[in-house]
Order: structure tokens, then C-alpha cells, then sequence
């Protein structure tokens, strides 16, 4: 082997090398991206982090030659040789390094490697849980080497732009105290008070509170947060988020300021402008139009009511919702839709919805308006008189060659149900226009009733602030409080939520009270919390935004695994290390626990 001097280092990265380089020795480390042997030649791509460089081997310089014969690919070695040109018709205009080359004088072999499962260049046909078992080599493509990078730097430029806002960066506890919510919390045992356990944060919401009490005024964290829940493409059983807090500052403030900051950010990395402000939506009207509180813009489609039209009509369908203070049926209307939307698209469209609880999906193809019934195309014309049908075209706008689909049921089966399939449609028509749709959506309900549980929940979470400052008139009508929150969304997806908090003890109090959180328990579980707003609290709010989703749309991902270095699958596994996993018996009763795997009762402890 011809070992490389062991004083000479890298000189350079290969994708950082340019033709100022010319005729200069380098020294670039890497692994063996690919190799050709033409005979007289051999040529190899070295790929590091910031890219390729293509080394060719001439059998002039026998010692290099013979090295670059016994190269394979993902072989670790470290090159040294005269960067030059490359001669005139072998470019590669799609690479930064096309037009040049090293010429190889001196190789070192630092590791040979095995035969892969996979190759990073050919990844295409590999299942997820293959490459998240081998992370190490996904990770070593290009692509996810710059989703990391480019994670790293947003990352870089948030603390950046807080810091010179006169932020001040604060870690809180990973070990704390189980929230109310505690079946969504992950356990750890406690070896020295048996019995007990701390809880894994879901977010430092309590803590970031308390540092505000504290005087800190301006709070930052990049925290690990972590959450027992069903996953999908956008979450994780742990995540990364960022988190503010800020004392003084009303909702408008704080808005303005991560506005600021996101139109920083996208500006900086992206070179994209976004728009000053972003607008704003009342989660009310975000309902009533698209049937979720994160409304992808770029989808012209919207939902329309029409409850008040088809109150009179006999068919029950309709009838029922339209008079039930509780139920809701609203129209959307697909432009076109008749002509592009074939019938087994229809009922796949029926599949969707009946997913959300609807009992079916009613529609109505507008093949000839000025032909009245016989222009229209729909199982369910015939129930419904030609006054409201040409009413219900009229309000929707619709034409010839539209459609119009129909959800009548619960508020929430119809939302839920319309917002999927209009989402749905949006991209199988290819409706969306616009590259990013950032908003606000503003002044969401404080509580909202569970009809089983009949009992009252906090829509964001109990430390929101009501807009009502008179906590009689907060008792009095719970459904109708509105709350000082707000969500930052962008192209369909909450980036993060935030709100103004509860800094009067008597709001906190009656707060728990509509949650039923009687007064014991809420001293149990918050009251650290209850006996700082007592001394002294200043007014505060705060925000977190998911550094995954963040990344995941900005590197044009479709999931926050591509953009995680080491995710868990969708079960919550990892197939990397093969947790989570058994322990042995003997660390068990070091904690003085005993498992129940069946879960039976009679086996439990």
C-alpha cells in the first residue's frame, strides 16, 4: 500500500474546490462514491459532505495506479494530487466540480469496506425501515447530507436572530413532573424514591412560565420535547421545537416578531420573500371555509354553507343536520369537476370521507345548466326541488363541466370530511398555485365540550388567557370564550402555536374549575406554578415552533424523518439500535417495578 505521508492533512473539501485551485497539490478525504476502469484509466468520484470530486488514475504514476485498482466503492481513503481541468468535452455541467479533476499522486486507503445492503446512490428501491437500520449509510447521500446542513444553518440563523433580539438562551429540565394529560407522557422510574416517577417534558410550557416570574423577560430554547402519541409523517415520539417566552408583549408583538424572524430565515436560506405581514384568519372563518384551523392557501377550493337552503327539503339527508343546532352541510365545489373527476374517483373520494365518519358523499356534475334537472347528473336530484338546487348552484358559483360534492352530518364529520377531501382534490387536480401560503389563524375558542366525557377541554392548553378579563363572565359561558391564542401555519401545516398566558391566580383558578381540576388537584400537580403568579407575575405569552416541520418544508421533504438524523418508524421503533427493548430482571427490581405484558389485571403487580 502506498501509505500518504501521515504529516499531510485535508486541504480542502471536494465540493468546496474551484478552478482558482488549479495546478495546486490537494488533499481531500472521503469515501469512494463511485469508480470506473477504462484500462488506461481509472476514474473515481470521492465524496465527502459538501459534494464530489472526480480523481483520475494514470498509470504513469504505477504506486498511485496499483491503489486505484484495489478501490471499491464506500472505501475511506485520503487523496493527494494536482488539481487541473478537465480535458475539453468530458465536463459534467450538473456538478459544482464538473469542469475540474485530481490527478492522484499519492492514495492512502484509511478503511476498506464490506459489501452494503444499500448504496447512496441507489437508495430509490430501499424500504424506509432498511435504510432507518442503516442510518449511518442513508445518511451518507448527498441529499440528507444537506437536509442536516441545511437544518443545522436555520437552526444557526433562529439562535442568531433571538440572541441579537436580546433573547437570552435558557435550558429547563428533561426530569420533571407528569402533566394532567399523563397517559401521553413517557415514565422514568425513579431508583431512589421507588414508587415514583419523573415524567419526559412534552413541553417546558410551566418552566419557560416561571423564568418570566423570575425577571428573565426574554426566553429561548431549542428543547427536546417528547410526547407518547400515534404517529405520522409530521410527528415523533421526540422532536425538537423552539421556544419563547417574553413578558410585556401582547399577541400582535409577538406575531410581528416571529414573523420578522421566519421571513428572516426563509430570505437568508432560501432567497425567498415572503409576505410583510402574513395575513390573518379567525379560526371561525378557517372552519366555515375550509373545514380546519390550518388551511393550506395555495387550494383555491372552499367550503360553503348551505344549511340555511335545504332546512325545508324532505330528503333527510339534508333535513336532519340542516336543523340540528349541531350539525352543519356545507357544498364544495370542484371547478370542472365533472369532466376530470371520473366515477371510480368518486367513490375512492367516498372511501376518503368515510374515513371521517361520513356516511357517505353526495354530488351533484353540472353538465348543462341551462337544461335545468336534465342537465344536472346525481343520485340525489331527484329529492330535492329545482328552487334549491338552483340556489345551492347559485351561492357555490357553480358552471358547466363543475361538480359539487355535499357533506351533511356533525359540524365536526363534515369538517373533517370536506377539509380531507379538499385537500385530496387540491392535489390530485394539481389546483395549488403558489410556492408558500404562510397566515395566521387567530381568536380560537378557549374550551371546548366533550359530549362523552361531559366535561370541558382547553383547546390549546390551561394557561391560555382568555380575551374576557371578568372571570364571572368566563364562568358563565365557557363555549363562548375566545382565547388570546395563536397559530403560525404555512401551506396546510402548524408550524407552532402560541398564546398570551394566564397571569392572575383567580383566571388560573377558574380556569381549572370549568376543566375540572378541582382545587386539590390542581395544588398536586401545578402548585409551584399557582404560588409564583401570587408574587408578582408579570403579563406574558410565548410561542413554539417544530424545528422538524420547519426543515421538512423548507428542504421540500414529505416527512420529518428525512430531516431527523436518527427518527423512530412510525411504531414508535428504531431499527437502528432495536428500541425500545426488554431490560434485564435484576435492573427492574433495582427500580422495584414488575412488567405486565398481557396487560390482564390479575398480572399486574
Amino acid at each position: 500500500m502506498n501509505m500518504l505521508n501521515q504529516k499531510i492533512q485535508r486541504t480542502h473539501y471536494c465540493g468546496e474546490l474551484t478552478q482558482e485551485h488549479l495546478t495546486q497539490t490537494v488533499v481531500v478525504c472521503g469515501w469512494v462514491h463511485y469508480r470506473r476502469d477504462l484500462g488506461g484509466l481509472i476514474f473515481v468520484e470521492i465524496r465527502d459532505r459538501t459534494g464530489l470530486i472526480q480523481v483520475v488514475f494514470s498509470p504513469v504514476d504505477k504506486s498511485s495506479f496499483a491503489e486505484g485498482e484495489r478501490l471499491r466503492k464506500e472505501y475511506v481513503v485520503r487523496i493527494a494530487g494536482e488539481l487541473r481541468l478537465r480535458p475539453e468535452g468530458t465536463e459534467n455541467k450538473n456538478t459544482k466540480t464538473g469542469t475540474i479533476e485530481i490527478l492522484a499522486q499519492e492514495v492512502n486507503i484509511l478503511n476498506e469496506a464490506e459489501p452494503l445492503p444499500f448504496y447512496p446512490d441507489e437508495y430509490q428501491n430501499t424500504g424506509e425501515d432498511i435504510r432507518l437500520k442503516y442510518r449511518y449509510i442513508d445518511l451518507r447521500r448527498p441529499d440528507m447530507l444537506q437536509r442536516l446542513m441545511m437544518r443545522a444553518d436555520i437552526v444557526h440563523k433562529i439562535r442568531n436572530f433571538l440572541t441579537n433580539d436580546g433573547f437570552i438562551d435558557v435550558e429547563t429540565p428533561i426530569l420533571t413532573k407528569a402533566t394532567p394529560e399523563g397517559a401521553r407522557d413517557y415514565l422514568v422510574p425513579s431508583r431512589i424514591t421507588k414508587g415514583s416517577f419523573f415524567a419526559l417534558p412534552q413541553s417546558p410550557q410551566l418552566f419557560k412560565q416561571l423564568l418570566m416570574m423570575a425577571g428573565i423577560d426574554k426566553y429561548f430554547q431549542v428543547a427536546r420535547c417528547f410526547r407518547d402519541e400515534d404517529l405520522r409523517a409530521d410527528r415523533q415520539p421526540e422532536f425538537t421545537q423552539l421556544d419563547i417566552e417574553t413578558s410585556f408583549l401582547d399577541e400582535n408583538q409577538i406575531m410581528q416578531l416571529m414573523e420578522s424572524m421566519i421571513r428572516q430565515i426563509f430570505e437568508t436560506v432560501l432567497e425567498v420573500t415572503l409576505p410583510n405581514p402574513f395575513p390573518r384568519m379567525l379560526y371561525a372563518d378557517a372552519m366555515e371555509k375550509y373545514g380546519n384551523d390550518k388551511p393550506d392557501l395555495r387550494n383555491p377550493l372552499e367550503l360553503v354553507e348551505i344549511a340555511d337552503l335545504v332546512k325545508e327539503v324532505d330528503f333527510k339527508v339534508f333535513h336532519g343536520p340542516a336543523n340540528d343546532a349541531g350539525g352543519r352541510v356545507a357544498a364544495l365545489k370542484v371547478p370542472e369537476g365533472a369532466q376530470r373527476l371520473t366515477r371510480k374517483e368518486i367513490d375512492d373520494y367516498t372511501q376518503l370521507v368515510a374515513q371521517f365518519g361520513a356516511k357517505g358523499l353526495a354530488y351533484i356534475k353540472i353538465n348543462a345548466i341551462e337544461q335545468g334537472i336534465e342537465g344536472l347528473q346525481s343520485p340525489i336530484v331527484k329529492f330535492l326541488p329545482i328552487a334549491v338546487i338552483s340556489a345551492i348552484i347559485e351561492r357555490v358559483g357553480a358552471k358547466n363541466g363543475d361538480l359539487i360534492f355535499f357533506g351533511a352530518d356533525t359540524k365536526k364529520v363534515v369538517c373533517d370530511a370536506l377539509s380531507a377531501l379538499r385537500n385530496k382534490i387540491g392535489h390530485d387536480l394539481e389546483l395549488l398555485t403558489g410556492s408558500w401560503r404562510p397566515l395566521w389563524v387567530v381568536d380560537f375558542p378557549m374550551f371546548e365540550y366533550d359530549p362523552l366525557a361531559k366535561r370541558w377541554h382547553a383547546v390549546h392548553h390551561p394557561f391560555t388567557a382568555p380575551k374576557v378579563d371578568d372571570v364571572s363572565l368566563l364562568a358563565s359561558e365557557p363555549g363562548a370564550c375566545v382565547a388570546r391564542a395563536y397559530d403560525m401555519i404555512l401551506n396546510g401545516t402548524e408550524l407552532g402555536g402560541g398564546s398570551i398566558r394566564i397571569h392572575c391566580p383567580k383566571t388560573q383558578q377558574k380556569v381549572f374549575e370549568i376543566l375540572g381540576i378541582s382545587a386539590e388537584t390542581a395544588q398536586i400537580k401545578f402548585g409551584f406554578l399557582l404560588d409564583a403568579l401570587k408574587f408578582g407575575c408579570p403579563p406574558h405569552g410565548g410561542i413554539a415552533l417544530g424545528i422538524d416541520r420547519l426543515v421538512m418544508h423548507m428542504t421540500g421533504s414529505t416527512s420529518i424523518r428525512e430531516v431527523i438524523a436518527f427518527p423512530k418508524t412510525q411504531t414508535t421503533n428504531c431499527p437502528l439500535t432495536s428500541a425500545p427493548s426488554t431490560v434485564e430482571a435484576e435492573q427492574l427490581r433495582e427500580l422495584g417495578i414488575r412488567v405486565n405484558v398481557s396487560g390482564k389485571p390479575e398480572d399486574a403487580a
